[in-house]
């Protein structure tokens, strides 16, 4: 197939991930494609930027001195791109594409006028998969999220359409998603200039579902393009900060309701996070007098808890401007 979105802009945010990040790199020397590539690194202080100039010299660097958080990174990857490139690639730096996903995904593009957005089959470091179809979060996604099957509730449920799967995933056919998970998606420069760049307002988390809800909004169709294959280690990143980024990504959903959401819907995801992170607390305080975990640990999740109470109760009760990115 002729690959009329030629050249292909591709936009990693780095932030102290360099072992991965020369990974990354070097799996897209595979890429039979013209690429050009831009790594937004958010103030690391490992020696990412200097692997990169060192090793990737053609691959250019944005040096951030601080960490905008991630939405503000691609952006600015995107936006060096958008106007000389047909497609954009966002990837994590903690993913390693394998020969022939950036041609399947820019194939189905070219192939499929009115899709928007793809993504691709992520698969754990040792080739299992990994789930990276999703609808969009609901209630019961909420609550499956906050009251795990196979701790709370069924286990039955974790990999249903309830908690937001897709059965499809499991074959080979390409298939219509709500949205991919972030960690790699190849979307269209056109929609980008239709739809506008992510939402700003998000440090980490739930910015690509923003996306894509505005993206099909819009009138834009998102797939999973099965036939790409990128491994994908998961939580290189925000693993430095775990108890920040749990808060981070309870901040980031609250944020989704409110700005997606009625007043009834955002009341309701409040009572559901409310009783989530009371149950939460009883289980840090049950971990820490049984010597599970020590004093440090229980500060630690009884003070993210409290943060994000807080924080989904005040975005549940002002509205949100309907940003568009």
């Amino acid at each position: 197939m002729e690959h009329t979105l030629s050249p292909i802009g591709v936009v990693v945010v780095s932030y102290n991930t360099a072992p991965l990040l020369r990974r990354c790199l070097a799996s897209l020397q595979a890429c039979t494609l013209p690429l050009r590539i831009v790594v937004v690194d958010n103030g690391s202080q490992d020696e990412s930027v200097a692997l990169v100039r060192r090793e990737f010299p053609t691959v250019t660097v944005r040096e951030r001195p601080d960490n905008p958080g991630y939405a503000a990174a691609c952006n600015e990857g995107i936006s060096l791109l958008v106007d000389t490139c047909g497609a954009i690639l966002v990837l994590n730096p903690d993913t390693e594409l394998l020969p022939g996903a950036i041609e399947a995904m820019a194939d189905f593009l070219a192939a499929h006028p009115r899709v928007g957005l793809v993504g691709p089959r992520l698969l754990n470091p040792d080739h299992t998969l990994q789930r990276a179809a999703f609808r969009f979060p609901d209630l019961i996604t909420t609550a499956l999220d906050l009251f795990p099957p196979g701790e709370v509730l069924p286990g039955r449920l974790y990999d249903s359409w309830w908690h937001g799967r897709y059965p499809a995933e499991l074959g080979d056919a390409p298939f219509p998603i709500d949205y991919p998970l972030g960690a790699c998606m190849m979307v269209r420069s056109a929609t980008i200039g239709e739809v506008g760049l992510m939402d700003e307002d998000y440090f980490m988390y739930c910015e690509e579902i923003d996306w894509c809800r505005r993206i099909k909004q819009a009138g834009w169709a998102i797939w999973q393009v099965p036939a790409a294959h990128v491994i994908h280690v998961g939580s290189a990143a925000t693993g430095q900060f775990r108890w920040k980024m749990y808060v981070a990504l309870w901040r980031a959903r609250a944020r989704y309701t409110a700005k997606f959401g009625g007043r009834g819907l955002r009341y309701a995801h409040t009572a559901l996070v409310t009783l989530g992170m009371l149950r939460l607390i009883g289980k840090a305080w049950r971990d820490y007098f049984s010597g599970r975990i020590d004093r440090d640990s229980l500060r630690g999740q009884l003070l993210a808890y409290g943060l994000i109470l807080r924080t989904t109760g005040n975005l549940a009760a002002q509205p949100v401007a309907k940003a568009t990115g």
